[in-house]
């Protein structure tokens, strides 16, 4: 889905399952990835399309693109300077205290696991705000807005905090749900298979830039059976 296209910009929604990641010795290019995120969003673009940021492969929401070098560099900067905000829907287990907060706990990488990050002392500062929107019997859907850029930083440090998101494999929210009894429910969570992380809002005041991304249909059906 295409949320905004101008002569600088294009921004997409991207779905779960497409990777974001190059890797040379997977031999995937930056190129091939613009390719794959395109038909992922049934979008056809012939001009060149470089990737100003990225998401975890599970997670949804608000991608830039910049359609020129300039626009590329512009829109790097203020990420990297902190004058563009993003800010991302979570869905979570338990209900986080205070309701509004800031996590401050440095990361870095599991030597255990490669996939995952850790906590840790002698890992790199990172920092994530957060606040509740809804709470629902065993659940909570926050508002977050991560203060630095690590890898996995808001599913570690959720998941540090006690409150797992929904449908992570790998911080421990993904199997929570099968004790719940209530068939509707049971269908809305077995359905998710991916963590309910949806970078929902990306601003450039700067550029002119603010867009929107709608929740993924699993995130949206969830809640709104929570809901009823």
């Amino acid at each position: 889905m295409i949320l905004l296209s101008t002569d600088d910009v294009l921004a997409l929604a991207k779905p779960a399952g497409v990777s974001m990641a190059t890797s040379s010795r997977a031999g995937k290019s930056e190129r091939e990835i613009v390719a794959r995120l395109l038909g992922a969003c049934g979008v056809r673009e012939a001009g060149s399309l470089r990737l100003v940021h990225r998401l975890d492969v599970g997670t949804t929401g608000v991608v830039l693109l910049a359609r020129t070098d300039v626009a590329l560099r512009m829109l790097s900067r203020a990420l990297q300077e902190k004058t563009a905000t993003k800010s991302y829907r979570a869905l979570v287990w338990g209900h986080p205290v205070p309701a509004r907060g800031r996590i401050d706990l440095p990361l870095a990488r599991d030597p255990k696991d490669g996939r995952k990050m850790r906590v840790a002392s002698e890992g790199k500062a990172s920092a994530t705000r957060y606040r509740t929107l809804r709470r629902y019997r065993s659940l909570a859907d926050l508002e977050v807005t991560p203060e630095s850029g690590r890898t996995h930083q808001i599913r570690v440090h959720l998941a540090a905090k006690g409150h797992p998101l929904v449908g992570d494999d790998l911080y421990g929210g993904a199997t929570r749900w099968r004790g719940v009894r209530d068939p509707r429910l049971r269908e809305a969570f077995a359905a998710v298979g991916h963590p309910l992380l949806h970078a929902a809002r990306i601003v450039v005041a700067a550029l002119g830039v603010e867009v929107e991304a709608p929740l993924p249909a699993d995130y949206a059906a969830l809640v709104a059976a929570l809901a009823s």
